[in-house]
């Protein structure tokens, strides 16, 4: 049974003001913050469940926790699913549609939901049976039936929206999971193929720290203090990024590609 246990907490995620680039508006992500007046208690005899199962939902307040107790990923009232460890915010959905409901949908996809309008989903809707599990190890896993992770925390399939950022070592992979535009270690942003051959990089190694996908279009590479190393300088507000199944990676106004890789077929 989900467990439903109130919780308090919300997440803050908001973009600043930065500086300009070539006519483009450069905006810096402020870190996202948890505050939690009334942290969930982690004890022996509460029987809550680390898996969300074809069909289940979470709800505002409902959660699942990993089977060590030290890590609970909640629907908050505020439409936002976030996983914590204590009061620290891991990783979110970064939506923010109150009455909003989480659910793990019978064809494998994990999805917000707002009434009928999905908000956020992971984009893995072809491996029916799946399940969502919160481990040990921090991560957030989506399996199919064979036991195989179709999705985790770090990755982002198809399309990274709006306002969407991209830190080591998340990634954005093609659906055919090929391709992989990829934040490193070493601060550049590299589309790879096959996880082993680059074929494009932002060339901004040492420096970069992550990339945003911005409200005004723009898609940028920033260093840790927020500065803007790198920017695609489009200014076509609502766009976003798609990885394609042919190794072109493209910022997308509605169908209008208005900035690409060039690298189909490579």
């Amino acid at each position: 049974m989900i467990s439903t246990k109130s919780v308090r907490t919300k997440v803050l995620a908001t973009l600043v003001a930065g500086a300009a680039a070539a006519g483009a508006t450069l905006l810096a992500p402020v870190t996202a913050q948890a505050t939690t007046s009334a942290p969930v208690a982690v004890t022996k005899a509460a029987a809550v469940p680390d898996i969300l199962k074809p069909g289940q939902k979470l709800k505002a307040g409902n959660y699942i926790r990993s089977k060590n107790g030290q890590y609970i990923f909640i629907m908050q009232s505020d439409g936002n699913a976030v996983l914590y460890k204590g009061k620290t915010a891991l990783w979110s959905t970064a939506t923010n549609r109150k009455a909003s409901v989480l659910v793990m949908q019978k064809n494998g996809n994990l999805e917000v939901v707002s009434g009928k309008t999905v908000v956020w989903q992971s984009n893995t809707g072809t491996s029916p049976g799946a399940i969502l599990a919160v481990q040990n190890d921090n991560n957030l896993v989506i399996y199919n039936t064979r036991g195989k992770p179709n999705w985790s925390r770090i990755m982002v399939v198809g399309t990274l929206g709006v306002n969407r950022v991209l830190k080591f070592p998340e990634y954005l992979t093609s659906v055919n999971r090929v391709y992989r535009l990829q934040m490193q270690s070493d601060g550049n942003l590299v589309l790879v193929k096959n996880q082993k051959t680059p074929l494009w990089s932002t060339k901004t190694q040492s420096k970069g720290a992550f990339t945003v996908m911005q409200s005004d279009g723009n898609l940028v590479v920033y260093s840790a203090a927020k500065k803007p190393l790198w920017s695609s300088k489009t200014t076509r507000a609502g766009s976003v990024l798609v990885a394609q199944n042919n190794g072109d990676v493209q910022i997308l106004n509605g169908r209008t590609v208005v900035w690409h890789t060039n690298t189909a077929g490579r």
